[in-house]
């Protein structure tokens, strides 16, 4: 899959889109670690690249607004940040639903998401229930925003 920039060829990536979600422990901003397996279904991952940057942070900042009013699904965003990037950012955005720093790309080889080009994750959503994957967008353009509306349906459609 060919992952643009605005409009330009930037990365090849692979991504796994459907079966067995694979299983993942990462710290979260607190430097708590957050294992994938560990957590109710269903799941609503965030993927994204860089959390300071303008598409990134809206696309944060909607889940965040979307976990408050769904309590029966687990939201859970996942950035190439530094666990402490992330912490000043939710700090400053008022943010408190967990992100998880992929700063090492562990996640990103298990999923295919990983933009070699820039060691950076491809923007992505996915939808987890007992431990298999049944959505996932991953977003060809860099700078659009995923479709909010189809994850959670699918999402609220598995509770």
């Amino acid at each position: 899959m060919i992952i643009t920039r605005n409009g330009e060829d930037f990365s090849e990536i692979n991504p796994l889109i459907t079966g067995q979600a694979p299983d993942f422990s990462l710290k979260d901003q607190h430097g708590n670690a957050v294992t994938l397996s560990k957590l109710p279904s269903p799941i609503i991952m965030s993927v994204f690249p860089n959390i300071n940057t303008s598409v990134c942070s809206v696309q944060t900042r909607r889940f965040n607004q979307e976990a408050a009013a769904h309590k029966e699904i687990t939201f859970l965003s996942i950035s190439n940040n530094t666990p402490e990037e992330q912490a000043n950012w939710c700090a400053a955005e008022g943010v408190d639903m967990t992100i998880v720093s992929d700063a090492k790309n562990e996640f990103g080889q298990l999923y295919g998401l990983v933009m070699a080009e820039a060691n950076l994750l491809a923007r992505s959503v996915f939808v987890i229930k007992d431990g298999q994957i049944i959505y996932a967008e991953i977003l060809p353009e860099m700078t659009d925003e995923p479709n909010y509306e189809k994850a959670l349906q699918v999402a609220d459609a598995a509770i």
